[in-house]
């Protein structure tokens, strides 16, 4: 599984995020990205491809990530506002006591909510069952620190999948 990252510059999240799949695309099978279509709940996906992707965007940077199995990403700028109230209507009772106990709620905030956004679009079943029916803790290690974001990259089959991450 690879991943990449890079500022959007003069680009849109959109612009940057393909641009970055078909980068990573092309690193990972040495041919041209296939076509994309949608699957009937609007889930992107390759046509003809044994790969599968997700691509998130901030007001700064996009990130891609690319596999062999189901998976999402989702990014958040650490320096984004954030409304520690929304902990209650957005949070399953098990998420809201840990993060009730951390000491930095705003970043405990931000982790559960970009694994329920990775989590939401490696489904492709969208927002059935989230975001309160989720298991998540702030501490999960497939949370990364990456370019003043957190980013949060789950698979499918929640294998700990090793990820080779880039940036550009």
């Amino acid at each position: 599984m690879i991943a990449g990252c890079c500022e959007l510059g003069s680009l849109s999240g959109h612009q940057a995020g393909r641009q970055l799949l078909e980068r990573l695309y092309r690193m990972e099978t040495g041919e041209e990205m296939p076509r994309i279509r949608l699957s009937a709940r609007g889930k992107p996906h390759f046509e003809n491809s044994p790969y599968y992707f997700s691509i998130s965007h901030t007001s700064r940077h996009a990130f891609c990530v690319l596999s062999t199995v189901p998976v999402g990403i989702d990014a958040e700028e650490l320096d984004r506002p954030v409304r520690l109230s929304l902990a209650k209507r957005i949070f399953s009772p098990q998420e809201q006591q840990r993060f009730a106990q951390a000491s930095d709620q705003r970043r405990a905030f931000l982790a559960l909510w970009v694994l329920k956004e990775a989590a939401v679009k490696c489904s492709g079943m969208g927002l059935t069952g989230f975001p309160n029916r989720t298991d998540f803790s702030p501490e999960d290690p497939r949370v990364r620190q990456w370019a003043g974001c957190l980013v949060a990259i789950i698979t499918q089959n929640g294998t700990d999948e090793k990820v080779i991450y880039h940036d550009f």
